[in-house]
């Protein structure tokens, strides 16, 4: 799996990846949680750098509802075997790597 370093780079990458996905598909996207201290679940992916929470915006129309981010997550997923949508558990702007 590789040293907490590397995994936060090729999360880095695959966000880079989504981030860039997004705007292909004519959506906006600005940034919510990507590090946090406290504010979160226990063990949550954001205390090590490992998750992000993205506002997604269409027509300058800001998207909340999980089915928003529905395409964003399956192309997430499609990425790498780590890279887990936050949809899954009804938290649709979040986008984490690795499971637990």
């Amino acid at each position: 799996m590789g040293t907490l370093r590397e995994r936060q780079s090729k999360f880095a990458f695959n966000v880079a990846l989504l981030i860039c996905f997004a705007y292909d598909q004519g959506y906006e996207i600005t940034f919510g949680d990507a590090y946090a201290k406290t504010g979160h679940k226990i063990r949550s992916k954001h205390y090590s750098r490992l998750a992000i929470d993205l506002n997604l915006f269409k027509d300058g129309k800001f998207l909340e509802k999980t089915e928003d981010h529905e395409p964003l997550g399956e192309f997430w997923e499609s990425l790498h075997p780590e890279c887990v949508w936050g949809g899954m558990w009804n938290d649709g702007n979040h986008y984490q790597y690795g499971n637990g």
